[in-house]
């Protein structure tokens, strides 16, 4: 319903005009596809103390000694 529109007023401008039209539509277009870019989820990286709970274990006798090391202790 608003092409119409714009094409009726577009067309009663100056042909000069037509073109700074033309250049406004380009730039809000670009300025689309880079909000549109920016407002993606991105992942997040995270860091710090916490981030493997839950996601790894260790054995309760981790800090035991091993067998195979038993000559060299």
């Amino acid at each position: 319903m608003i092409q119409p529109v714009i094409l009726k007023k577009l067309e009663a401008l100056p042909k000069s005009l037509q073109t700074e039209v033309l250049h406004y539509i380009e730039f809000l277009s670009e300025r689309y596809i880079e909000k549109a870019s920016e407002s993606e989820p991105q992942k997040q990286k995270r860091s710090g103390f916490g981030i493997w709970k839950g996601k790894i274990w260790m054995s309760d006798d981790f800090d035991a000694p091993l067998e195979d090391m038993k000559d060299y202790m």
